[in-house]
């Protein structure tokens, strides 16, 4: 007699980055042509050696770094993001209004457990960024697919056509993961009155915006008065500092609401990482111009990526930005069979599009995502011409 299992969690499918990896097991690549591997959005090299030298600093010298702290997060991390936040959106941001979590995809579940519960609705913009369509699966909270158009920007109106009695929050990721696509400002604060006009939230998953390609704030969402009440913003710095395995994330919401993540994140992590707190905090504090010589070299392998891409027969790039294109193949062959043929003919891991869409949409089987972020500019040239080896 097998234990019981619970169906929601059963009803989600595997984690998309991990299947892919299983796909290179028994697969050899000669030294002359290794793998390309742009299946993962996060950085593959380690911190610099300064932001290193003060996680390894405080290991060893700051007794606090290894115990627990305060479950919203460290106070002077709290107040240095709010300045942060409030120079670059040019508003008010109270460090009250900011917590810190274990990544930013537990500052997407800590949103989501005070937004949503079984039988709840939520919008999301398809190609959606797969761990987000997780979770609600696994809190029996139902994902709303907002198809995006060819330009992959989500139509505002046609959300608000889909909001009813149960949808509880609409979603963004911009620069979005999968498709890289920048929202404009404009497009945003239409999202943000018709969330506004219905009383759900708004939540914008900015994981990327340190590599948003505009200068000035993405958005004007956080200047305006009473934000608090719509908007719930979340970041990574992962991406910005190379702390991927230290999990450091944020939301930015009100007070009254970080009450109610303060119970979730009290319940799964207690307090996020020391350690990784202090780096994050030290790159906040010294790494600014590191970090803008970082945004120039994605910038610089997505113009590559658009270039090279661009320039294949049949291939289209539909949309590219931050750490990813979102492309669009010519062969006959649905994306899923596609790219695991990529990795035993032309030693490629990408992603399926199938792995960012409902089951049975026309999109997903069409189109591929491409991580750039790890593959300088003779790589992504290289990624090309593989590319365009495969038969049609």
């Amino acid at each position: 007699m097998s234990m019981p299992l619970n169906p929601a969690l059963a009803a989600t499918f595997a984690p998309p980055v991990m299947e892919a990896r299983r796909w290179l097991e028994g697969v050899t690549f000669p030294p002359d042509r290794p793998l390309i591997n742009v299946s993962q959005a996060a950085p593959v090299d380690p911190p610099p050696e300064p932001l290193r030298r003060a996680i390894a600093e405080a290991a060893l010298h700051r007794p606090e770094a290894h115990l627990y702290g305060p479950v919203l997060g460290n106070p002077d991390l709290r107040e240095a993001l709010a300045e942060s936040f409030s120079e670059a959106y040019g508003g008010r941001i109270e460090a009250a209004e900011v917590a810190i979590t274990q990544g930013c995809n537990q500052a997407f579940c800590a949103a989501m457990a005070t937004l949503a519960g079984p039988g709840d609705q939520v919008i999301l913009p398809t190609p959606w960024y797969f761990n987000h369509k997780m979770w609600l699966d696994m809190g029996g909270v139902e994902a709303l697919p907002l198809p995006c158009g060819d330009d992959l920007l989500p139509d505002p109106d046609r959300a608000a056509a889909m909001i009813g009695p149960r949808t509880r929050a609409i979603v963004l990721v911009t620069p979005n993961n999968p498709s890289g696509a920048e929202y404009p400002a404009a497009l945003v604060a239409r999202f943000h009155e018709i969330a506004a006009q219905a009383g759900i939230a708004l939540v914008l998953d900015e994981t990327y915006r340190d590599f948003d390609s505009r200068s000035g704030p993405p958005h004007g969402l956080l200047a305006a008065p009473g934000w608090q009440g719509t908007v719930i913003q979340l970041y990574s710095f992962s991406k910005a500092y190379r702390l991927t395995g230290h999990r450091v994330g944020a939301v930015v919401a009100g007070t009254a609401r970080l009450a109610q993540i303060e119970k979730f994140l009290d319940t799964v992590s207690i307090s996020t990482s020391q350690l990784g707190q202090i780096g994050a905090l030290w790159g906040l504090r010294n790494l600014g111009p590191w970090l803008a010589g970082e945004r120039e070299e994605i910038l610089a392998r997505r113009a590559a990526s658009a270039e090279a891409l661009g320039a294949l027969d049949g291939w289209r790039v539909k949309s590219v930005g931050a750490y990813f294109a979102w492309i669009e193949h010519p062969l006959a062959e649905s994306s899923a069979e596609l790219a695991r043929r990529m990795v035993r003919e032309i030693g490629v891991l990408a992603l399926p599009g199938t792995m960012f869409t409902p089951e049975g949409d026309p999109v997903g089987p069409r189109h591929l995502r491409i991580a750039f972020a790890n593959v300088d500019a003779a790589g992504i040239g290289q990624l090309a011409e593989r590319l365009g080896e495969l038969g049609r």
